[in-house]
């Protein structure tokens, strides 16, 4: 296996996280890991819908509310994120901080902004990585719109006053 490592998003891990063409990328799941209070580590299942590439050093994801995955984050913030794109296996190493909740948010959302540690890109010379964890929207389309809304809420600065 070959292992990169950089502190920043690669160009292709950057493009599937811009917040664009979400359309295109509803096949797509991603693994976040956590760790939880007894120091196990615990997997959540986000999309492209839930993660955000505010700058190549800077991640805004938005998880559901109360869920294991919240609470880890809430207590330490430390994160990594797994997804197959492109051949490549990443996993991006992270330190996330709870931002503020929106007060009138369409898609009320646990958010998160979450600085890149590390980023690791893994390839293997003798075989070809053809795909990671897909999925199927049951319905493409409203997902869709729902993805691009949450995006805009996590994109937000407005503090709940």
């Amino acid at each position: 296996m070959n292992h990169d490592q950089q502190s920043v998003l690669e160009d292709a891990l950057y493009a599937l996280l811009d917040g664009t063409r979400l359309g295109e990328k509803t096949q797509i799941a991603m693994t976040l890991h956590t760790v939880d209070a007894k120091g196990y580590p615990h997997q959540a299942m986000v999309s492209a819908g839930e993660v955000v590439a505010e700058s190549r050093e800077r991640l805004r994801i938005a998880l559901w509310i109360g869920t294991n995955t919240t609470t880890n984050l809430l207590r330490d913030g430390k994160a990594l994120l797994g997804v197959v794109h492109g051949g490549v296996s990443y996993t991006v190493r992270l330190q996330a901080e709870a931002l503020p909740e929106l007060e009138n948010a369409k898609h009320p959302r646990a958010r998160f902004a979450a600085h890149v540690l590390e980023t690791r890109a893994d390839t293997a010379k003798y075989a070809t990585l053809t795909s990671g964890i897909s999925i199927e929207l049951n319905d493409p389309q409203a997902v869709v719109v729902r993805w691009e809304e949450t995006l805009e809420e996590l994109k937000s600065d407005e503090r709940n006053e």
